[in-house]
């Protein structure tokens, strides 16, 4: 068995049988599976050369078929999480002499299932037209599976490198690929504003182009002078959405507030502290790091974002995106303490200094969005100060502000950048393209652990689940973020997925032997992964500098 990710239980009958399908197999889908059945005729069609014609009446058992697919909320009994949760994603797959039965405890649980069932295809069923001649087959087998947590993500920084929206859809497709289910768009930055908002167009039009990019970590000395930007238009966002929505996959929109906005102040300065710094003067950023430009704590700068986020949640509707990200992360509060008008501010509201200032600036958008009937979700500083009780964290600096965060009542997404931010190197060897960070090797994503052995039972009920992160500033183009990506969220995909041993106790050498067969499905899918023995050689960059964490020797 090669499934990636590892199934609860999995029995394959009768060594050697498998079910053969012949030219034109029949698909039949009950009420509720007519979504699951439009994707696999579509990807199976291309893959295949199959038209898969309705064999008519209910999916399910009994039905006519060489592909069953039927929706039974029971088929999710005993897997925890509720109805919204893991158990909602559960499903049972069966194949035996009568073709293939799959049921789902939801249309995102049949959804999984057929993940599942492309994987036991083969790599060639994830090509998009012919070429294994025309037969194919199932081993008989029993599949009953459930995911241990209900969020499983991945975060894409597409401000400081843009993606553009093809490049999009195409990780929506691997994360689906993967039993993934979130896709946290890092949407705006000093480097770049990538969404359109139609009351505030210089957003776009000047903030979302930077003159040149920094060539490597910000300690190089080197620079790209190709201008680079991009956004998406409103309706590519909601084609996103819809897309991901088809694939069962939530879209959460993160849009910085009140560091990171050095691309919203260049295109409308009034949103800086004009007071302490020459706001007209500056343009989007160019570099990497953290940036002292941040916006300035007036009413009219909250106008102005909630003018922003007011469209934002237009295009990403309650039901398949009820969290908006705030980022709330590396707020520099020197112009802060310089700015009359913000000393000012933390006076009349009668907060601690300028964290206090921090605080009141997160706390009024989350007011705000609660209003709205949506969910707050931001990075770990967002704890200084204190949150709403419907407020989430990223708990991105270790696991401590997650701990923190769920011991006292807070949802958490747990993303140490530790052990699952993947811009973060591979290996040691002095071949890796940018050496960035901690070496984080494929058998340490594997080895990743959401719930820390610290939480209480309760506290531990209130981590959602993880997500990898990837923040591209060393990342110019597709192929450089797939090989950051690919194979680790592969592993990572595991570890959210499935109900495994401790740490230390898991099969890594198993999941590799597995992982030797998921290769072949993304050659299949083009994806530019690093291969096991090391980067290829357009793979490198050398001479580039990267970001050795400090007190260890040089790309270690």
């Amino acid at each position: 068995m090669d499934l990636i990710p590892l199934p609860r239980v999995a029995v394959f009958h009768e060594e050697g049988r498998r079910y053969a399908f012949g030219p034109e197999p029949v698909l039949t889908a009950g009420p509720g599976a007519e979504g699951v059945a439009r994707w696999l005729r579509r990807e199976l069609g291309a893959a295949t050369g199959w038209n898969l014609p309705d064999g008519g009446g209910a999916g399910g058992r009994g039905a006519r078929g060489d592909i069953r697919l039927a929706v039974d909320p029971a088929v999710g009994a005993g897997a925890g999480g509720g109805a919204e949760g893991p158990a909602a994603e559960a499903y049972r797959l069966d194949v035996g002499a009568d073709g293939v039965e799959l049921t789902g405890a939801s249309a995102a649980g049949l959804f999984r299932g057929a993940q599942t069932l492309r994987q036991l295809l083969g790599p060639d069923a994830y090509r998009r037209a012919p070429v294994a001649g025309g037969e194919w087959s199932l081993p008989y087998a029993g599949i009953v599976d459930a995911p241990r947590f209900g969020w499983r993500g991945l975060m894409l920084d597409v401000a400081r490198h843009f993606m553009p929206k093809d490049g999009v859809l195409r990780y929506i497709d691997l994360l689906a690929a993967h039993k993934l289910n979130v896709l946290h768009l890092h949407l705006t930055d000093d480097q770049g504003w990538r969404i359109e908002i139609k009351r505030h167009p210089r957003l776009t039009g000047v903030g979302a182009w930077r003159a040149r990019s920094r060539w490597g970590h910000r300690a190089s000395p080197l620079w790209d002078d190709t201008p680079h930007g991009g956004f998406y238009t409103q309706d590519d966002i909601r084609e996103i959405v819809a897309y991901a929505a088809e694939r069962h996959v939530r879209v959460v929109p993160e849009i910085d507030v009140p560091g990171h906005a050095q691309a919203a102040i260049a295109a409308y300065p009034e949103l800086g502290n004009t007071d302490v710094v020459d706001t007209a003067a500056l343009g989007v950023w160019d570099d990497w790091g953290v940036n002292p430009n941040v916006l300035a704590p007036t009413e009219a700068v909250l106008r102005f974002y909630e003018g922003v986020f007011e469209e934002v949640l237009e295009l990403f509707p309650a039901e398949v995106s009820p969290f908006v990200h705030v980022g709330g992360d590396e707020c520099p509060k020197e112009q802060w303490k310089a700015s009359g008008v913000a000393q000012a501010r933390i006076a009349e509201l009668g907060v601690d200094g300028e964290d206090g200032l921090q605080s009141w600036f997160i706390r009024h958008f989350d007011g705000w969005l609660a209003q709205r009937g949506r969910r707050l979700i931001g990075w770990d500083e967002i704890l200084e100060g204190g949150l709403a009780p419907g407020a989430a964290v990223s708990s991105w600096r270790g696991y401590g502000g997650g701990i923190a965060a769920a011991e006292a009542g807070h949802d958490v997404v747990m993303c140490p950048e530790q052990q699952v931010y993947l811009d973060h190197r591979q290996a040691a060897g002095e071949d890796e393209p940018v050496p960035i960070g901690y070496v984080r090797s494929l058998e340490d994503v594997y080895r990743f652990e959401p719930v820390p052995p610290a939480l209480s039972a309760e506290a531990a009920a209130h981590v959602l689940g993880a997500q990898a992160n990837v923040w591209t500033e060393v990342m110019e183009h597709q192929g450089r973020v797939d090989y950051q990506v690919f194979p680790r969220l592969a592993a990572f995909a595991e570890a959210v997925w499935s109900w495994q041993p401790a740490p230390a106790e898991r099969d890594f050498a198993r999941f590799e032997e597995r992982l030797a067969a998921h290769y072949g499905r993304l050659d299949a899918l083009g994806v530019e992964y690093r291969p096991p023995g090391g980067p290829l050689p357009w793979q490198r960059r050398p001479g580039l500098l990267g970001r050795p964490i400090e007190g260890t020797p040089p790309n270690v």
